[in-house]
Formats: structure tokens, C-alpha cells, sequence
């Protein structure tokens, strides 16, 4: 299937985005200038509402992250970790996972996040294993920066998984970027977060200073479900 994206006349909105994310990476350095690196405790947590979000919604521990479909290490802890969050503690009711788009590789990034939100609201049983395809398919970490997300290359793996996914709907959101204001709400959030790097996880208000310290994720998850 062929779209024609008229990329050029959309320019102004992958400008938008950039923009948004720049400020929160300015904003990040600014504040950690004279800081060690350790956990960051927030006043608040992420907003979950609208966001994909794996697990029992009255789950009490509240697992947020900021990810990035062309990000090597989002697609290793996607491999790595969330296997074991799922068994650990979403399958119990315990925690919900939700992802949230930072798409801090450009264009191709953005675009697979409307693609992601396309098929997030149009099926939501089906968005995760959409979600895991396009981290499968992503290249070898030494050619993750080529160019290779596109169109057509997000129907194609939509067409591929096991999933009931409108493939005329989702290219037309796509040529549409109909889910736009999605994308950039979530870049909101990634700036009040002070989100640099992908992955970063929530947990409860709390950012861990190192995403695969699976340890010291579930020793946060394990205080949080204690003082509930």
C-alpha cells in the first residue's frame, strides 16, 4: 500500500516537536547542572489517562515510560525488563505499565508514534503486540539511526502481527496525522518531566536513575505497595 505523506506541507508540526523537546533537554541540564545522578523524586506523576497502559487500571503502583520506537535501549529493556514487570507484578494486579512518546530521533520517531496512538485507539488489545513488532523489527543498534521507519513500513508490520488492525484507518491517520495532539501532549510531559533520555521510568512519582536496575525498580514498587 503507497501513501503519499505530503511531508513538506507537514513540516511545521515536526518542527513543533522538536522544539518541545529541545526546551525539556535545555530545561533538564539547567537543573541537574550541580546535581549527582540518583533517583528524582517528583511532586506529581505522569498522567496516565489516554495513555496505553498494560495491567489492572486500579493497579496502585503506577509504572510510566518515556520511550522512543527508534531507541536501541528502549527496545532492549522492552525485551529485557518488561518481561519481567509483567510477570513480577502486572499479571498480580499490582502495577500497570503505561508508554508515553518521546520521540527524541525525529521525524521517523514522531511518526511511529501516530501510528502507535492510531492503533491504540482503534484497538486496544491489540496495540501492545504492535507495539513490541515495530521494537523487533527495529535494526541492529550500529544502523538504528538509518532511515527505515515509514508509512509503509508501519502498515506492513501492522499487517503482519496477529492483531484485528484497521489497515486503511491507520494509513489514513497517518496521512492525516490525525493523533498529532496526542503526540505533542505527550512531549508536555516529557518536558515537566525533565525527560533526557530514553528509556526513563516512573515509578509513583519517582524516576529511576537507571532504567534496567530491575532490583531497585522492584524495591520502588515494593515501598509503594507497602504504604498503600
Amino acid at each position: 500500500m503507497s501513501i503519499n505523506t505530503n511531508r513538506s506541507s507537514k513540516r511545521l508540526v515536526w518542527v513543533t516537536l522538536a522544539v518541545i523537546v529541545l526546551g525539556a533537554f535545555a530545561i533538564f541540564i539547567l537543573n541537574q547542572k550541580n546535581e549527582t545522578s540518583q533517583d528524582i523524586q517528583f511532586d506529581s506523576h505522569p498522567d496516565i489517562e489516554g495513555q496505553p497502559t498494560l495491567g489492572d487500571a486500579n493497579a496502585p503502583v503506577s509504572v510510566v515510560e518515556f520511550g522512543d520506537y527508534k531507541c536501541p535501549a528502549c527496545k532492549a529493556w522492552d525485551e529485557s525488563i518488561l518481561p519481567q514487570l509483567t510477570e513480577d507484578y502486572i499479571k498480580t494486579g499490582e502495577v500497570k505499565y503505561s508508554y508515553i512518546n518521546t520521540p527524541f530521533h525525529g521525524e521517523e520517531s514522531g511518526l511511529a508514534a501516530l501510528a502507535g496512538e492510531s492503533v491504540w485507539n482503534q484497538s486496544p488489545e491489540d496495540f501492545w503486540v504492535f507495539h513490541k513488532e515495530i521494537f523487533r523489527q527495529q535494526p541492529p543498534s550500529q544502523s538504528h539511526d538509518d532511515a527505515w521507519i515509514t508509512p509503509e513500513k508501519l502498515i506492513d508490520i501492522a499487517n503482519e502481527v496477529d492483531a484485528d488492525i484497521d489497515l486503511e484507518l491507520l494509513a489514513s491517520d497517518l496521512m492525516n496525522q490525525t493523533y498529532v495532539e496526542d503526540v505533542i501532549a505527550d512531549q508536555e510531559q516529557v518536558q515537566e518531566f525533565n525527560v533526557s533520555l530514553t528509556p526513563s521510568i516512573v515509578i509513583n512519582g519517582t524516576m529511576i536513575e537507571d532504567p534496567f536496575d530491575y532490583e531497585r525498580m522492584k524495591e520502588l514498587i515494593e515501598e509503594a505497595l507497602e504504604a498503600k
